[in-house]
């Protein structure tokens, strides 16, 4: 296969996120909560009580201003081209898809828990699964994949988690969940190539 359509899906991702924001900012304000519930985002009494469980996948697409998106785009980019060429396009969009809804699904219980009903959307569960994904192959791989090494992604989830915690109106629970459906979805799915495996 041609080389440029290794990482298509990545690319149409971020397309897609693109056209999504562009879209939502010609119709009203996105930094604005109710707008953002109001077209997809996450909210618990809309999922729950109006059944409206299509968010968990929509609002995967969905950002609060530019710079949330650009900042999910660039980790997205950085982080799907590595795994959609290694484990391939099917792989790469259900580990995308599964961490986008699993972290959601991990934000949705811990609110209920707690009694809180917040809107939240964005790609960073699904990127998160990304980070997840690549722990996975590099544990598999013996600590190496590439130019990539286990202490390098450990910095980066812990920076990453880092700043989820110490910044304000972040939902860390949808990257905590993100992050543990990435690897546990890539451990299913992912095999080592027979040059890598020991004997």
């Amino acid at each position: 296969m041609d080389k440029k359509y290794h990482t298509i899906c990545t690319k149409g991702l971020i397309i897609v996120n693109i056209l999504v924001f562009l879209g939502m900012t010609l119709i009203g304000n996105t930094q604005d909560a109710m707008f953002m519930a109001e077209h997809g985002a996450m909210y618990e009494p809309y999922i729950i009580q109006g059944e409206e469980y299509y968010r968990l996948f929509t609002s995967q697409f969905l950002h609060f201003g530019i710079e949330h998106l650009l900042n999910n785009m660039v980790l997205l980019g950085a982080l799907g081209l590595h795994v959609e060429e290694e484990l391939g396009h099917i792989k790469f969009i259900c580990i995308y898809l599964l961490s986008g809804i699993g972290g959601n699904l991990c934000s949705l219980f811990w609110n209920m828990l707690h009694g809180n009903a917040v809107v939240s959307a964005g790609a960073s569960g699904a990127v998160f699964g990304l980070m997840g994904a690549l722990g996975c192959i590099l544990i598999k791989n013996k600590g190496k994949f590439g130019k990539l090494t286990s202490k390098g992604i450990l910095v980066l989830i812990f920076f990453s988690l880092y700043v989820g915690f110490t910044s304000s109106g972040v939902d860390n629970l949808a990257h905590i969940g993100g992050l543990l459906f990435g690897f546990l979805t890539t451990f299913f799915l992912y095999r080592c190539p027979k040059s890598n495996e020991t004997s």
